[in-house]
């Protein structure tokens, strides 16, 4: 073969190589593999909420942010109070694997480890719930509740999230004046807020959210606090009683706490654990959002359409509610070393961040007044 023909014959060679290998990639496009479906993780849920509380809503808007964000790989289920186990047995529920998650609020767990009160109850040194937050995400909270977890053998993974405005003084059959109004009351309330309500004479009574109006309404309770003005009104407060004493000490702080089964949890693989917690920042930012929506709504509607008079708490009862509440926690903490390890970290955190946070932020009530101070308000001075 001369030399130009076997240059030809090579480049013709080279080109059917190219060309069956282009036909091979090309046969490879035109009929792609099937992808096998995976079945997707499901985990079974329960709120401490009824079905019809804004509560058990927020804890379904978690669990869609949850099942949307991982494209249908991961699917959380959310029941409501009693589906499966009592409002109150959520941690033994979830920490034995019963269910696979919840949604609730520590405060429900204050028998089993008193310091776990401290997230949800009192003064908090000032600090509002979403600078309790921060507290637990950077100041040490996180890792305190953890110590705490592991101390009572709480098989959990535990987030918080959710900042809750705060909360009323309560509902009354009339307006409470002085401390001495409370003497001898049945009130509902919980967590440490059950000591401080003691303290201030009243014989209290822990209920679940959905199990206090029925209460009121029969007459075994007197007074009684849930926690907002959605919340009330969804659960019938104003049906029962139409007073009531907004803001108060007792429970100035509190979130949410989303719950999953450590084993469960620990199953999950990286991509999932990054989704759940994001998810969680994701719906505590949009659930302090629907809350100023709904809340405000629901609190002028109270008292435009169900007649209900809002009064604010004398500065006398808050000052007695403080004064009390420090020696409930010196008491608890002298018996309680992680109470009182909590509380410490909590004050260091807040005396830094309420000075910067009171000499920032503008009085906005000044502003209030300014804009719309010829308007009568709803909450009246008892």
């Amino acid at each position: 073969m001369k030399k130009h023909e076997k240059a030809v014959h090579s480049e013709t060679s080279s080109r059917r190589k190219f060309l069956g290998g282009a036909g091979t990639a090309t046969a490879a496009l035109a009929f792609p593999m099937i992808a096998t479906a995976q079945t997707p993780t499901q985990l079974r849920f329960q709120s401490t909420w009824p079905s019809k509380d804004i509560f058990h809503e927020y804890a379904l808007d978690f669990a869609k942010k949850v099942n949307d964000m991982t494209g249908g790989e991961l699917k959380i289920e959310v029941l409501p109070a009693g589906a499966v186990v009592p409002a109150f047995g959520l941690l033994d529920a979830v920490s034995k694997g019963t269910l696979d998650g919840g949604h609730g609020v520590m405060g429900y767990n204050y028998g089993k480890q008193n310091a776990i009160a401290l997230w949800t109850s009192g003064p908090v040194f000032g600090m509002d719930a979403n600078m309790v937050l921060a507290w637990h995400k950077y100041g040490g909270g996180k890792e305190l509740l953890e110590k705490l977890y592991k101390s009572i053998g709480a098989n959990v993974v535990s987030f918080l999230t959710g900042p809750m405005p705060t909360q009323p003084l309560g509902w009354f059959k009339k307006p409470i004046t002085k401390t001495e109004d409370l003497k001898g009351m049945k009130f509902r309330t919980n967590g440490l807020a059950i000591d401080l309500f003691t303290a201030m004479g009243a014989a209290v009574n822990a209920l679940p959210g959905g199990e206090i109006v029925p209460a009121l309404d029969r007459g075994l309770l007197d007074g009684a606090e849930f926690n907002n003005a959605s919340s009330d009104r969804i659960l019938g407060f104003p049906d029962v009683s139409k007073t009531c004493m907004l803001q108060s000490f007792h429970q100035s702080s509190e979130q949410f706490e989303i719950s999953f089964n450590k084993n469960k949890y620990d199953s999950l693989p990286p991509k999932m654990k990054a989704i759940i917690a994001n998810a969680v920042e994701a719906a505590s930012a949009d659930m302090s959002w629907k809350a100023i929506d709904r809340y405000s709504i629901d609190y002028r509607e109270m008292a435009a359409k169900q007649g209900v008079k809002f009064y604010k708490t004398p500065d006398s009862l808050l000052q007695e509610q403080l004064k009390i509440w420090d020696g409930i926690v010196a008491k608890k903490g002298a018996e309680n070393p992680l109470l009182k390890e909590v509380e410490a970290s909590q004050r260091a955190f807040a005396e830094r961040a309420m000075k910067w946070d009171m000499d920032t932020n503008n009085p906005r009530r000044m502003a209030y007044n300014h804009y719309f101070g010829r308007k009568a308000a709803p909450a009246k001075k008892g």
